[in-house]
């Protein structure tokens, strides 16, 4: 591979043959089973095909296309087996790896950016790509002080890209939403661009990286890496070993799962609450297990690319929602969505119903521990993508808010890497010390008041 494509024609063209592959295949498939081979044998070949194209695609163009492929890669889990099975171990690569640049290039970038004399700031630096994401590629080197560093530079012609493959995807957005159960692609590409500018300066992330590395400086379950440099498409971090989640999810123990899962769990909702920014790119490959010293495991965090601001931690109201369709207050829960905007004032919908829609959902804040699965995934999936169902045309009439879009598709995919993992967590303790409005007598702040406080 040589350099990123940037040009709209030749990115627009590989895109479009995704659709296009999709409905030759099928073709092909058909031919298949008119020559005497078995419909399932021949749907497990369609389907392994598509996923090699997929990734192929996907994995070549990086920039949205890839991005795109990682933020589809937590949804898995809602797949039926028999369909997800094909996909997984090519939806997985994306989050590690992918065609990284040549030599040449990024050299060109670390001249441009950090000067001819570039090499004089590193005792070390390695050529061949650690690692490689939508918009830049990471490379394991040592800081002119000794310290082991992760350089991430970007690549040219990344924001080009990345727009123009996010406008090709959302026209065949009706086509890739049966890849994704339950979940509406167009908004999910649109918020994309709409984070496009954000994605690419690197000044806004080593800013939200330096406020996590500060916070978690003490923590004995979170590491953030500190940043050490940053300038205009280059950003050095410390490097951070460990198992990635990916590698926890394909082989992990029971103790890896359970362990990553609870940790996931209370980085998702302690974030907000200690920083004011949500990480909102919760794909298995900005995450990593580090022994904690004492035979454990923490959680190592990559990747602040993307995050949601929320000065006060998560709004109030998403504590409020859960505390109350968990004890079954069906008024009140359907008077704090229509105050929020979740029902738009000219719908009317059967207050009962929308905690009957709920329930389920919320399931896993009702006991003390639960363990996701792609199982129950697949349940949740199916109860609100069948348009036969009323949970179907109950979700229909619900609108999300603007304010809570990402909080919702970060909710939804650290849940979906949750039942990846098959991971039993004690999700309720999470929720009780960090979401505002979850235990009653709570000030906004999320910190309990003792009973008779004013």
């Amino acid at each position: 591979m040589s350099d990123l494509p940037r040009k709209a024609v030749t990115r627009t063209a590989k895109l479009a043959a995704l659709p296009l592959g999709i409905a030759g295949r099928a073709t092909w498939g058909l031919g298949k089973r008119i020559g005497g081979k078995s419909a399932e044998i021949v749907g497990r070949e369609l389907q392994q095909r598509t996923a090699d194209q997929l990734f192929k695609v996907l994995g070549e163009l990086k920039g949205g296309a890839m991005k795109f492929g990682q933020a589809m890669s937590v949804f898995e889990s809602a797949l039926p087996e028999e369909v997800a099975g094909p996909y997984r171990a090519a939806l997985t690569k994306l989050q590690e790896a992918a065609p990284p640049m040549p030599k040449r290039t990024v050299h060109g970038v670390l001249v441009e950016r950090l000067g001819e004399d570039w090499r004089d700031l590193f005792e070390e630096f390695e050529d061949e790509p650690a690692a490689a994401a939508s918009i830049g590629q990471v490379h394991h080197a040592v800081w002119h002080d000794g310290r082991e560093v992760a350089v991430k530079i970007q690549y040219p012609g990344a924001g080009e890209a990345l727009l123009s493959d996010l406008t090709q995807l959302g026209r065949f957005a009706k086509m890739l939403g049966p890849l994704l159960p339950g979940v509406d692609v167009k908004p999910l590409i649109a918020e994309m661009r709409d984070r496009v500018e954000e994605e690419l300066d690197y000044g806004l992330e080593a800013q939200a990286q330096r406020v996590h590395a500060e916070e978690f400086a003490d923590d004995p379950d979170v590491w953030v890496p500190a940043v050490v440099h940053q300038c205009d498409q280059i950003l050095v971090t410390e490097w951070i070993e460990g198992v990635p989640l990916s590698e926890v999810i394909a082989d992990g123990s029971v103790e890896q799962r359970d362990r990553a899962g609870q940790l996931l769990a209370r980085f998702l909702f302690s974030g907000p609450a200690r920083t004011g920014l949500l990480h909102a790119d919760p794909h298995p490959g900005n995450f990593r297990l580090l022994p904690d010293g004492d035979g454990g495991w923490m959680l190592g965090v990559l990747d602040f690319g993307t995050v949601d601001r929320l000065p006060g931690g998560l709004p109030a109201t998403i504590g409020e929602s859960l505390r109350m369709t968990l004890d079954g207050e069906a008024e009140a829960v359907y008077q704090l969505l229509r105050d929020e905007g979740f029902v738009k004032a000219d719908i009317a919908l059967d207050p009962q119903g929308v905690v009957d829609y709920l329930l389920p959902i919320v399931e896993a804040a009702e006991v003390d521990e639960f363990t996701f699965t792609r199982e129950w995934m697949r349940t949740q999936a199916a109860r609100i993508a069948d348009p036969r169902s009323p949970a179907y045309q109950l979700g229909k009439r619900l609108n999300l808010p603007p304010a809570y879009l990402l909080i919702h598709r970060v909710t939804l995919s650290t849940i979906g890497v949750l039942c990846q993992l098959g991971a039993t967590v004690r999700l309720r303790a999470e929720l009780e010390a960090w979401v505002p409005g979850f235990l009653p007598d709570e000030d906004v702040s999320g910190a309990a008041v003792p009973a008779g406080s004013s």
